[in-house]
């Protein structure tokens, strides 16, 4: 996971500052010794003895360095855990009140911010570490916990909510779903489409398969597009990226509904989740919820919740009382009763 990269320069520069000092204090040295060896002086000086004093005064500077180095770094997490808690806030705001600006607005955020000011997104890489229990540092991440953290518990809580609007990535497609021209759209058939939704799955458990077999962990270069928000690939990558952004013209969220392996992982979590969409009675017939979902994750009354990343629109339609048939023939019944 690429995250706050310039968080450990501080404490760099606090180590370099007491190297300088170290050498100063050894050169210092050297030239009073060099001093009290020039015998064919006539008269030659006395050597400068650094005293306990000077010592302390250079001590002092180090420590002041140092704890400035430091109050810079804390600085600089605070700001950091500040700005990540303020889009991870908005975005539970949109999700709660089931706005399509507010929605929009998070999905921005999310690119913006997320992905080209922190390059910072779940990553199979995070998949690596915990299975080798190679995590950052809590000092020195804390804003990778967090981000993590809240990506675990808001699944558990209400299932992919973090594909669905906080992922930079999954944020820049579904924006390009909303600019793209309808008639470009291909929209695979039923039967191929949940086919295509285990090919994630496959790619998760091929990663994990490979770095177990002592595979370089550099191979989610080539399995995920995150990488594109540092601007920083090679050919082959940039080509890789090319065709999915150009496949995902004409089949909207391709990567994320077939491809993501982190979209696989939370997939197989969200199977726990607790606040799951409702669904009426007349959801037994009724298509119209199924055809407006982009993702697939409707299968007749049944709600697909490894797939499902709470967009809002199915919930949008349930809460319309002119469309959707729950409440026109509630209304019915209400205007039968009352005759």
């Amino acid at each position: 996971m690429i995250l706050f990269r310039d968080a450990r320069a501080p404490r760099l520069t606090a180590l370099h500052r007491r190297l300088a000092a170290s050498g100063l204090l050894l050169l210092l040295g050297a030239v009073g010794c060099g001093a009290s060896a020039s015998a064919m002086q006539p008269e030659p000086p006395e050597p400068r003895t650094l005293t306990l004093d000077d010592l302390a005064r250079l001590d002092a500077l180090l420590e002041e360095d140092s704890e400035e180095a430091t109050a810079g770094f804390d600085r600089r997490a605070v700001v950091d855990v500040a700005a990540l808690g303020l889009v991870l806030a908005f975005a539970l705001v949109s999700f709660a009140k089931k706005s399509d600006r507010l929605k929009v607005v998070s999905l921005v955020l999310s690119v913006a911010y997320l992905g080209f000011v922190k390059a910072s997104l779940v990553s199979v890489v995070d998949i690596f570490g915990a299975m080798r229990w190679s995590l950052p540092a809590f000092v020195d991440g804390q804003a990778y916990y967090l981000l993590v953290g809240f990506t675990l518990v808001s699944t558990v809580l209400w299932g992919r909510l973090y594909c669905g609007r906080i992922c930079a990535f999954g944020a820049l497609t579904q924006l390009m779903d909303r600019v793209v021209p309808a008639r470009y759209r291909v929209e695979p058939p039923a039967w191929l489409d949940r086919r295509l939704m285990y090919v994630k799955y496959v790619v998760l458990g091929a990663a994990v398969l490979y770095v177990l077999a002592g595979g370089d962990t550099l191979v989610y270069r080539y399995i995920e597009p995150f990488w594109m928000f540092t601007l920083n690939g090679n050919a082959v990558m940039w080509t890789l990226l090319a065709v999915l952004l150009l496949a995902t013209v004409f089949v909207r969220n391709l990567y994320c509904r077939y491809l993501c392996a982190v979209g696989a992982g939370l997939g197989l979590l969200s199977n726990l989740t607790v606040f799951r969409i409702k669904r009426w009675g007349e959801c037994q017939t009724c298509k119209l919820c199924e055809k407006t979902c982009e993702w697939g994750a409707i299968d007749g009354p049944k709600i697909l919740v490894s797939e499902c990343v709470r967009c809002d629109d199915c919930e949008r339609l349930y809460a319309d009382e002119d469309t959707c048939p729950h409440w026109l023939i509630e209304k019915r019944a209400a205007a039968h009763a009352g005759r």
